[in-house]
């Protein structure tokens, strides 16, 4: 008889294990644990054996940072050889910037991990999370899955690929510009040729993930005095939100000005779209070229959350500029096509 796999659950907070209290909807400890345990189609011998770990304090994924996805990813590379995969709980909505920071910081982990959550918390007659935490358990027991991946409703997304698509629906992460590795319907279907092939290596994490990385959409008639500000110090990376393939405001000279000061001081500016489906390429109009003589970097198919989530660790990492905008370009996670 096939041993069954062990599958460990990390509960970081969210929806998912939330509970009815006076003022609403709130975490509390203890309550995730007896709402799995309550769960019958969880214990079959079709199931992994979970083992859970209630994080403290379980955390509003609103007042994630990134510190929050060291915490996390520290617990699964120190749990890496007890276990066959992994399963993160988490809130909806920076779901899609820890997923991201969790591909960039467990390369060479080996084994699946599987963030997912809910709508509705897992104690609710009509939670979405019992099916979400089902498939997740069984996503993170497969052999050929290792890689960081998002499950959510149908979906089974590469992490460092996903988005918040909707704030309520039960679809609620889409994969704008990577199909996705599976779905599950009736029955669990994963393309096996869209997944990773990462042999297990060295987990390397940083001291602390702290690099000072600011978010910036461009828009008509933004002052460059925001951008400015964006870039100085202590900032030492900055993730711009352009136009289409990657334009900026070519005419705009005190803008242009700025973002070459911030490039002298050492700053990396990453440059991605705006556009949910979308590409940059900075070589495609004239009006990128100021980016390119900025030192800037196209970020190509990458999304915001991926970028920022990419540019903290690299910078965090303690690599010098140079190094982090040559990173920033290459395919490091399969968060970008290059």
């Amino acid at each position: 008889m096939t041993e069954r796999k062990r599958i460990y659950v990390a509960y970081a907070g969210g929806t998912i294990g939330m509970k009815a209290t006076e003022t609403g909807y709130a975490p509390v400890p203890g309550h995730l644990t007896e709402q799995i345990r309550d769960q019958p189609q969880l214990h079959t011998a079709e199931v992994p054996e979970l083992s859970i770990c209630e994080y403290e304090p379980l955390l509003d994924s609103a007042n994630a940072r990134p510190s929050d996805w060291l915490r996390i990813a520290r617990d699964l590379a120190q749990h890496r050889h007890h276990y066959d995969g992994f399963v993160v709980l988490h809130g909806t909505d920076t779901m899609a910037y820890t997923a991201s920071a969790l591909a960039f910081l467990l390369r060479g982990l080996g084994k699946p991990v599987v963030i997912t959550g809910s709508q509705i918390p897992l104690g609710v007659l009509r939670s979405d999370g019992r099916q979400n935490l089902l498939t997740a358990v069984l996503v993170a027991a497969r052999d050929d899955v290792r890689e960081v991946c998002l499950v959510f409703g149908s979906h089974i997304l590469r992490g460092c690929r996903a988005v918040k698509a909707s704030a309520s629906g039960f679809e609620a992460f889409s994969s704008p510009n990577l199909p996705p590795l599976g779905m599950a319907g009736v029955q669990i279907e994963v393309d096996v040729a869209r997944l990773r092939d990462q042999e297990p290596g060295a987990v390397g994490l940083p001291i602390t993930l702290d690099a000072p990385v600011n978010l910036l959409r461009l828009y008509p008639g933004m002052p460059a005095a925001l951008l400015r500000a964006a870039l100085a110090p202590p900032a030492r990376g900055v993730i711009l939100e352009a136009y289409g393939a990657g334009t900026v405001p070519s005419a705009d000279d005190e803008l242009l000005q700025v973002l070459a000061e911030g490039a002298a001081r050492g700053v990396v500016v990453g440059v991605v779209s705006q556009c949910v489906d979308g590409r940059v390429d900075l070589n495609a109009y004239a009006t990128s070229a100021p980016l390119i003589e900025a030192g800037a970097v196209g970020g190509l198919d990458m999304t915001t959350e991926a970028a920022y989530a990419k540019l903290v660790v690299l910078l965090s990492e303690g690599r010098a500029p140079d190094e982090v905008r040559a990173l920033f370009a290459q395919d490091l996670a399969g968060e970008l096509t290059a």
